[in-house]
């Protein structure tokens, strides 16, 4: 008789699924990224100029940066796949960083009342339901 062994198989489906869900959450990042500059009052403002063209290209992707010109301080986001940057100004910086704060309490509240809500499920099964289990009454969970 053949053995099969199924925790290759499991770890390459679990690797699979992985690598889809980090996909996701990045692509999801970005725009919820966007969303909260836009909510906070960033402007968006596509490059026109060779000088904004090369000041653009040279920026970091995906990351909100600070710039300092002729004294004025600005904060800017590019979002390389639109092809825009969004700059703000520092109370605009400010109402974002408070914007990603809630969101992340936010985010923070939903997941520990998942895990509590998935820990009950698990703790009301451990002793055995008693109900009916494959058309049986009175099987418990062994």
């Amino acid at each position: 008789m053949k053995t099969i062994h199924f925790a290759p198989i499991i770890a390459c489906l679990l690797s699979m699924c992985c690598l889809t869900g980090l996909t996701g959450c990045a692509s999801m990042d970005s725009s919820n990224q966007t969303s909260l500059l836009s909510a906070a009052g960033f402007r968006v403002k596509t490059p026109q100029t060779p000088k904004q063209l090369e000041v653009y290209a040279a920026a970091p992707s995906y990351k909100v940066h600070r710039a300092t010109v002729d004294g004025r301080t600005f904060y800017a986001y590019k979002d390389e796949k639109n092809g825009v940057a969004y700059v703000g100004g520092e109370a605009e910086y400010q109402k974002y960083q408070q914007l990603a704060t809630q969101k992340k309490i936010a985010q923070d509240y939903y997941m520990a009342a998942q895990m509590n809500q998935t820990m009950a499920m698990n703790w009301y099964g451990a002793w055995g339901y008693g109900g009916y289990r494959y058309g049986r009454p009175g099987m418990f969970w062994y």
